[in-house]
């Protein structure tokens, strides 16, 4: 596998952003709490240049790569009186340098994260400029992609559909990125306390991704992908990944672990990038339709209030939406019932009550469709429970009295 070290926060794309924690870290408050250790090994990251200094007092360190700018005295611990005010100087340089870097370093601060960097091969425009589009479909692709980890965070599986997104885009919320220049690099901020776990299992995802590609042009197999499961590979994570290296030469993704929380179990110090090419499409998109048609229907027992009916005709078979209270990792689904079966489901909504019902969840459609459906009762619920499902019911009574009717409707 190549290896090329990307370079490179806002919130992923189609969320409203998130106020940057720097804006409200004070450099003079701030050094109280600033391990020099950890500042010494963020300012390494971001490629600053360690340039001497007193031994064992404090180390000199310059803006990366030759750029003019206030060089920083960082002590080496907090053991010598002058530390605090040299840590206060250096959190001010920082604060006030030009340096792109210099406010990673200060997010990575404020905020114990572990690191993704995202970067692209694509054309510049003019002037360092970038289409829309182009800064769009980063943003998407790493959006994509965390999804894809937090799903996995959650459980394996080839392929999830609708099952868990409500909670895996919860999980995002914390996340800070930073800025996309030219639709060419992003970086996402993940807090330790809270989002480790999803970092870990993606960063072991890509890397098996990568290895069952490789595995695939060498052998012309697909098994890798099946093993590959278990590690967090799935039908949403080889679309974000075709998301990120389509329309360019080439996409690469770079894990760094928070010095203050150390390195993850079963993972590198510092993890190597993990490329992708154009050359790796088609086995993604091979690899994503055969996670999509083999991920197996699953049996199951879901209790539901509905929220649609619609039949063609005042009797027979019809078809309900239920809003998914429990059995079930998915908001909705929709299902078929005979004609007793519609009717136990109409009774009971009338009352305010939420029916159970057994079938199978079918991945075909995302796992959005339950087929024989079987078993179906109303369930007893408080009285609270009761009333708000009543309190909706009024709110909505011209369309359920239009689907109990027969009237058509979406």
């Amino acid at each position: 596998m190549t290896s090329r070290k990307p370079s490179g926060p806002h919130r992923p794309a189609d969320e409203p952003l998130r106020p940057h924690p720097v804006e409200g870290f004070e450099p003079a408050a701030g050094a109280t709490r600033v391990d020099p250790a950890v500042l010494g090994e963020l300012l390494d990251r971001h490629g600053w240049r360690r340039r001497g200094g007193a031994a064992g007092r404090y180390a000199r360190w310059t803006p990366p790569g030759g750029s003019s700018g206030t060089s920083l005295l960082v002590p080496e611990s907090r053991a010598f009186p002058d530390s605090e005010d040299l840590l206060d100087e250096a959190l001010l340089a920082l604060s006030r340098s030009a340096a792109p870097s210099a406010r990673d370093v200060l997010v990575a601060l404020a905020l114990p994260s572990d690191e993704i960097r995202w970067s692209r091969d694509v054309p510049p425009g003019p002037a360092g400029t970038a289409p829309w589009v182009v800064e769009e479909q980063l943003r998407g692709a790493a959006r994509k992609m965390l999804i894809a980890g937090a799903l996995a965070v959650r459980g394996r599986a080839g392929y999830y559909g609708a099952r868990h997104r409500r909670p895996a885009a919860a999980s995002l919320e914390n996340l800070l990125v930073g800025p996309a220049p030219g639709g060419r690099e992003l970086a996402a901020f993940v807090p330790v306390e809270s989002g480790r776990p999803l970092v870990v299992r993606l960063h072991h995802a890509l890397y098996a991704t990568r290895e069952a590609i490789d595995y695939q042009r060498a052998t012309g197999g697909m098994e890798a992908f099946d093993t590959a499961v278990e590690a967090g590979v799935s039908q949403e994570l080889t679309e974000a990944v075709v998301a990120l290296v389509r329309g360019t030469e080439g996409a690469r993704v770079a894990f760094a672990w928070a010095p203050a929380a150390g390195v993850p179990e079963g993972c590198a110090p510092r993890p190597e990038p993990v490329e992708f090419s154009p050359g790796d499409l088609a086995v993604l998109r091979e690899a994503g339709e055969r996670f999509r048609h083999e991920e197996p229907a699953l049996p199951v027992r879901i209790t539901g209030t509905v929220v649609r009916m619609r039949r063609s005709g005042p009797r027979g078979t019809g078809t309900v939406r239920l809003r998914v209270l429990a059995g079930a990792d998915v908001p909705h689904v929709r299902l078929s019932l005979d004609e007793e079966a519609y009717r136990i489901a109409g009774s009971a909504h009338l009352v305010g009550l939420p029916i159970r019902v057994s079938g199978r969840l079918e991945s075909r459609g995302g796992f959005r469709r339950l087929t024989g459906a079987a078993h179906v009762v109303p369930v007893q619920v408080d009285e609270a429970v009761r009333d708000r499902m009543m309190k909706s019911l009024q709110e909505n009574l011209d369309f359920f009295e239009e689907a109990c009717s027969g009237e058509d409707g979406d």
